[in-house]
């Protein structure tokens, strides 16, 4: 059974504007005062602070119907971000990136073993800053822990299948629904259980946040093929080099016999992979993927009791996640 936040008179609520500036101010705060023995480290991370999209989403979800915002929404938010941040510190290190957003990664300048702590730590300062929020007997359901486990064992299901050219659609999907889906669906559970609603649209809030985490990973799989480094501000044409079997390529493998072949005999090259995901139409099956999920969302958004305003907002970020926008 859903608890939500049922909003009382006397529960201090804010503009929703204020909220999102808490939640950066949250995190600078958080970052810049780690402990000594790690704030250089967690201080070259600032510099590399993303858009904030699962905060905001957290934010946006948590609009009561006034467009007023649970103070206790923005200590999850940020735990959220942090937590995120915390997985694209892992990524690095094992995909051995060089670059995040056009900066040199953690991993890249000081090594992979402090990169790992780390890591490590942030994912501690999360679950700490999530556990710290007043009334918590309140937010039980949220249980963000369990999602801590979803996206790890995403991230190990890739890394068990890095490689592996027999990786059928349904397992991929499988493995980005834990790996990237898991953190946007407990971003829009998390600010649907404080705006107050209905425990059904709760659970309309979290599916919609598990269907645009997918959609943000399959885009992203895209944009490896379609875009550069400097358009993408990090490593492109690169999934395969690092073991990563994406969706496009995966599609291309299951229609060409003779391209699955060659890379079984490990001879295909970066122009192989480009010219058979071409042939294959992989981009196109992806994003016709891409498109069932966006329509799934756009119907769960036109079922849930909005606002014009919040009803813009949730679109903007599906159309963020899909690259409309």
């Amino acid at each position: 059974m859903t608890n939500v936040i049922k909003q009382e008179v006397n529960i201090e609520l804010i503009r929703s504007e204020e909220a999102l500036a808490l939640v950066k101010q949250e995190i600078d705060k958080t970052l810049s005062k780690s402990p000594l023995i790690i704030r250089e480290y967690t201080t070259h991370l600032m510099a590399s602070q993303g858009k904030f999209i699962r905060a905001v989403s957290v934010i946006i979800c948590a609009e009561n119907a006034e467009g007023l915002v649970h103070k206790n929404a923005v200590k999850i938010a940020a735990a959220i971000e942090i937590l995120h941040l915390a997985t694209l510190v892992h990524d690095d290190i094992i995909d051995n990136a060089e670059l995040r957003r056009g900066d040199v990664t953690l991993q890249k300048k000081y090594g992979r073993r402090t990169a790992v702590i780390c890591g490590d730590y942030l994912l501690s300062v999360a679950l700490r800053m999530s556990a710290s929020i007043e009334n918590k007997k309140d937010y039980l359901d949220l249980a963000l822990p369990d999602y801590v486990g979803k996206v790890c064992l995403g991230e190990l299901n890739q890394h068990i299948n890095n490689g592996n050219i027999e990786l059928s659609t349904y397992r991929y999907l499988k493995i980005i629904s834990g790996k990237t889906a898991a953190l946007f669906e407990a971003s829009f559970f998390a600010g649907a259980i404080f705006s107050g609603c209905q425990e059904a649209e709760v659970k309309s809030y979290r599916r919609l946040g598990y269907h645009i985490g997918m959609i943000f990973q399959l885009t992203d799989d895209c944009i490896d093929f379609e875009e550069t480094v400097e358009g993408a501000n990090k490593p492109v044409q690169s999934d395969y080099e690092q073991g990563v079997i994406t969706l496009p390529l995966i599609h291309a493998l299951s229609q060409i016999s003779e391209f699955r072949d060659q890379a079984k005999a490990q001879t295909i090259t970066r122009a192989d992979i480009n010219a058979a995901v071409i042939k294959a139409g992989g981009l196109k099956f992806t994003r016709k993927m891409v498109d069932k999920f966006y329509h799934k969302s756009i119907k769960i958004i036109d079922e849930l009791s909005l606002s014009p305003h919040k009803k813009e907002q949730l679109m903007g970020i599906l159309k963020k996640a899909s690259r409309l926008s």
